[in-house]
């Protein structure tokens, strides 16, 4: 009962959020262009999927993911278990002995990356628009990657307790050398990358991560450190995306220089 409960608020709280994008939609189709709306009844019937969609999706959230993360935090920062790998039970932990925090800050960055649908859509239309040339999963690895070193570093932020503006702008000066340098066809996808990478599969796990940590980390703030998280995982990619291009672009290069050694 408390779960249906819940599901229903959550869907009038979703109904009363799309209602002005419906309106918005529905007033220009009618007082601007002044013409009737196309298959009505199926853009009702897709309006009142994308309402049921969301609210089973925001009653995950508060179900599932955000209790997951935290948990996931809680379990390992518990110095109980990270003084399994510490030699002397009397020493103070160190940001070396939260490793495993690290690695599976980089593995859930990896594998919510990879399930982002956001990245799948982006992914699959460059890979048309440029015949091709930009592989779907070339481009969905690179992100990942990208988002993966992101939340570990991030994570590595939480734990050691550094101002994050240190590194928002000391990757953004990266981002911008490397602009310079990267073909120019991958710039703007590779700023687009940064950007879906923060949607509905990452965002929830990433902050519930960094919720965690803030909160049974000794001496951090849940405020302050808790949240950042996420600006790691929106500029990384833009980083990744960019090298990866410069790989391929410098492989093509090497292998026309020998192609063209060899017809000499």
């Amino acid at each position: 009962m408390e779960l249906l409960t819940s599901l229903l608020g959550i869907f009038l709280a979703t109904l009363k959020d799309v209602l002005p994008i419906a309106a918005i939609i529905f007033g220009f189709q009618l007082f601007v262009i002044r013409r009737p709306i196309p298959n009505l009844k199926r853009v009702l019937v897709g309006f009142g999927y994308v309402v049921v969609g969301l609210a089973f999706f925001l009653l995950g959230l508060e179900k599932a993911l955000f209790p997951l993360g935290r948990l996931m935090a809680e379990q390992l920062t518990d110095p109980e278990f990270i003084r399994q790998g510490v030699a002397d039970a009397a020493q103070a932990l160190r940001w070396e002995d939260y490793y495993w925090v690290y690695i599976f800050a980089f593995a859930i960055g990896a594998s919510t990356t990879i399930a982002e649908p956001s990245l799948i859509a982006v992914a699959i239309k460059a890979n048309e628009v440029s015949g091709g040339a930009i592989g779907v999963w070339g481009l969905r690895i690179a992100v990942a990657l990208g988002v993966a070193v992101g939340i570990a570093l991030g994570s590595y932020r939480i734990v050691t307790g550094l101002p994050i503006h240190y590194f928002i702008i000391a990757g953004y000066i990266v981002v911008v050398i490397q602009t310079w340098f990267a073909p120019k066809m991958i710039i703007p996808l590779a700023y687009d990358s940064g950007g879906v990478t923060t949607s509905t599969v990452t965002v929830p796990l990433v902050a519930a991560l960094g919720l965690g940590l803030a909160e049974t980390v000794p001496g951090r703030s849940a405020l302050l450190d808790g949240f950042g998280l996420i600006a790691f995982a929106s500029l990384f990619p833009i980083m990744s995306v960019m090298a990866y291009a410069q790989l391929a672009e410098f492989r093509a290069k090497r292998a026309r220089r020998l192609q063209a050694d060899d017809e000499s």
